[in-house]
C-alpha cells in the first residue's frame, strides 16, 4: 500500500495539553507530522488544528478513530484537495546582489507576492499559495541564493456548498 499525503483538520478544546496528546498519539504510533498549524477559531474556547501526515488509508482511518477517542477532540476530518481550500505561507530571505535585484522583483510580481523587508544585501519575500506555487518560486529564487525560509505548513478549510 502506498503512503499518500493527507491533510487532517480537527476542532479541539482550546486548553493546555490538548496538542501534546494529539502529537503523542502520532509519535507513539511512529507517524511523522509533516506540518502542523494551530490557532484559535472565532470561538475562543475552540482551536482548529490542521496537520499533514503520510499514511495509507487503513492507517489514516485508525488515526482518525484514535483522535476521535481523545476527550478534547470535537471533530476530525480529512480534507481532500477538491473539497477544500488549501494554502501555505512562506517568508523567504533571498540574497539581493545588485545584478539580481531586478530579476527578483520580476519574480515577486509574477507570483503576486510581496517584498516585506529590503536591505542592501537581501530581500524578505512573503508568498502565499498552494504547494506548487511555493515550490515554483523557491526553484526560481534558489540560483540567486536563498539564505533562509520560514513556512507555515498547510492550512485548509472545507469548501462551503455552492
Amino acid at each position: 500500500m502506498s503512503e499518500d499525503k493527507h491533510v487532517v483538520t480537527m476542532l479541539v478544546d482550546n486548553e493546555p495539553g490538548v496538542l501534546s496528546r494529539i502529537v503523542g498519539l502520532f509519535s507513539g504510533r511512529g507517524f511523522n507530522i509533516e506540518s502542523l498549524c494551530v490557532a484559535e477559531t472565532i470561538d475562543p474556547l475552540i482551536s482548529r488544528i490542521t496537520l499533514v501526515t503520510r499514511a495509507d488509508m487503513t492507517i489514516l482511518e485508525q488515526i482518525e478513530k484514535q483522535l476521535n477517542k481523545l476527550i478534547n477532540v470535537i471533530k476530525v476530518r480529512e480534507l481532500a484537495k477538491d473539497e477544500s481550500v488549501q494554502r501555505e505561507m512562506a517568508l523567504i530571505c533571498v540574497k539581493a546582489a545588485p545584478e539580481h535585484r531586478a530579476e527578483i522583483l520580476r519574480i515577486v510580481d509574477i507570483f503576486r507576492c510581496k517584498v516585506i523587508d529590503a536591505a542592501a544585501e537581501h530581500y524578505i519575500i512573503e508568498v502565499t499559495g498552494d504547494e506548487g506555487k511555493l515550490t515554483a518560486i523557491l526553484n526560481l529564487l534558489k540560483p540567486m541564493g536563498i539564505k533562509k525560509i520560514a513556512r507555515t505548513g498547510i492550512i485548509a478549510l472545507l469548501r462551503e456548498p455552492k
